[in-house]
């Protein structure tokens, strides 16, 4: 059985820009019906730098979640759920600022914890998101 015999017609794949999109076989999301689920995502920029503070952090790792689900047909106002992964505690607050001030009207569940690292050792936060389409 290869991949394509368990494609769903009514599933969309959005592209990113991470090269771990083909080295490890996933996408930045996926739209099933009217269900978007946005894969961890990491603060980085086209050039590949990352902001040293967590604010900055996040705030761009929404962006590119915001973007992605763009391509979904779908905005930040439809998210869910979120997971925000730190790697200290010490960045808790600047990271809920920021998910405050985007989130503060719809109130998504939440997850925030704290892991021993990430992907990239220059990052201190990473999320993943989940939108349903229509219900803003």
């Amino acid at each position: 059985m290869t991949d394509s015999d368990h494609m769903n017609t009514d599933r969309q794949l959005i592209a990113g820009t991470s090269p771990f999109e083909a080295t490890i076989g996933f996408s930045r999301a996926v739209r099933v019906g009217d269900r978007v689920f946005v894969s961890g995502t990491g603060p980085v920029w086209p050039d590949g730098s990352v902001a040293a503070d967590a604010q900055a952090q996040a705030r761009r790792c929404f962006e590119l979640i915001g973007a992605a689900l763009e391509q979904a047909g779908a905005s930040l106002r439809d998210v869910t759920r979120t997971r925000m992964f730190l790697t200290g505690t010490q960045h808790a607050a600047a990271v809920g600022a920021v998910h405050r001030e985007l989130f503060a009207t719809i109130r998504p569940a939440a997850t925030m914890v704290v892991v021993a690292g990430l992907l990239d050792e220059r990052w201190v936060v990473e999320v993943e998101a989940e939108a349903i389409l229509g219900i803003e």
